[in-house]
């Protein structure tokens, strides 16, 4: 382009674009985090910053997925990219393919965010954490198929608990995706329902290489889990979102193998001790039975002399009800004379014994007290003490007052 001559808009951004992009092809910029977007697309879109100015930024969502931690305000990183120009704009633009925090790593800011996110939902809470079975017949394993944690794990059940089944659900630990299988793997032993405990783990190895157990799909489905889960990931020393999460955490595979299922002879030495502890309780309760099956011996009777004696005694008890009975009938036949003796002296009949009579009124069949109750001719009837009259009222006689 020579001097004075004249370009469009779109020339020059173009000639632009073309310098930047062929020169900046591979960067380092570091700085501050800063207008984080991470719209529905799945890009981020943020500006980098220093004390002086400010880049804008765009990292697409093929190199997002990658990211292990969640963006923030405010983060020192360092970015890795390449430099271009947004023609629509005229902006100058980073296209970020590789994103690290300066000082902590990726890794470890990854740890930090979801370990907090899980704890404010109560996932590490003691109180959720489910006891395991003490002697389990089927066990669960989530691990790799050809990795050193299945082998330990079996060489421990092998040698302390002969006859355990175990049910093996091979999964890749360690990559992209090992994390989805985990998860997966858990689910189809729940839904299988055949084992009573799962332990989830593998052998050790880096920061790197144990990922896996450090992500969310991993740590939802053993919180989801209805089988309590152990969970064995690399050595002592290394502690996994997967250990905060199970109802208990081993140090290595062969630990949780060994917290499975106990000592056979251990178990067995237990077993002696409440067989010889139970003989001692039934000798000594047989001495007891003994000894109060001879007392009965000597209290009880023949059944001739208990027949005997209840057949004295039966007739004793019908002479007695005799008895009762023949004094409860002369006092009622002494308690009925009186009462038949005050009847007969109230008796109406007595009365007329003695020469008295009853008058009655033909015509209202009442009795008659006075002489005004009745009139001259007049019919009436004379109660007798033996016989009736029938008579006609001649005539009247007033009572003399």
């Amino acid at each position: 382009m020579t001097s004075g001559q004249i370009v469009t808009v779109t020339m020059l951004v173009h000639l632009l674009q073309e310098l930047v992009e062929e020169n900046f092809v591979d960067v380092l910029v570091q700085g501050e985090l800063a207008s984080i977007s991470r719209p529905a697309s799945g890009h981020y879109y943020f500006n980098l910053k220093d004390s002086k100015t400010q880049l804008r930024c765009a990292m697409f969502r093929s190199h997002a997925r990658a990211l292990r931690f969640k963006l923030e305000e405010g983060m020192e990183v360092i970015c890795r990219g390449r430099v271009s120009v947004y023609p629509q704009r005229g902006d100058l633009q980073l296209i970020v393919e590789g994103l690290d925090p300066v000082g902590v790593g990726g890794l470890q800011i990854a740890f930090e965010q979801l370990h907090q996110k899980l704890a404010a939902e109560g996932l590490f809470d003691e109180g959720r954490k489910r006891p395991l079975p003490e002697f389990p017949a089927t066990i669960g394993v989530v691990t790799s198929a050809t990795g050193a944690a299945i082998h330990d794990i079996l060489t421990v059940l092998r040698r302390r608990s002969a006859g355990v089944r175990v049910i093996l659900r091979p999964v890749r630990v360690q990559g992209g995706g090992a994390a989805e299988e985990i998860g997966a793997a858990i689910e189809d032993l729940n839904w299988d329902g055949r084992s009573e405990i799962v332990i989830v783990g593998r052998g050790g190895g880096s920061k790197e290489d144990l990922w896996a157990f450090n992500e969310e799909v991993v740590a939802r489905a053993i919180a989801a889990s209805k089988i309590p889960v152990i969970s064995a990931v690399g050595h002592e020393i290394d502690l996994s979102i997967s250990d905060l999460v199970a109802d208990l955490r081993a140090a290595t595979p062969s630990a949780a193998a060994e917290l499975v299922v106990r000592n056979r002879l251990d178990l067995e030495r237990h077993l002696d001790q409440l067989v010889i502890r139970l003989g001692k309780q039934m000798h000594s309760r047989l001495q007891l039975l003994q000894i109060r099956l001879q007392g009965l011996e000597k209290r009880l009777k023949s059944p001739l002399e208990q027949a005997r004696y209840q057949r004295i005694r039966l007739q004793q008890l019908e002479h007695r009800l005799q008895q009762a009975i023949s004094m409860a009938l002369n006092r009622r036949k002494e308690f009925f004379s009186v009462l038949c003796g005050r009847l007969d002296a109230l008796s109406p009949l007595a009365v007329l014994s003695r020469g008295y009579a009853i008058v009655r009124s033909c015509k209202t069949g009442g009795v008659v007290r006075d002489e005004q109750q009745v009139v001259v001719d007049e019919h009436l009837e004379v109660k007798l003490a033996k016989g009736e009259l029938f008579v006609k009222v001649e005539s009247g006689k007033p009572e003399k007052k």
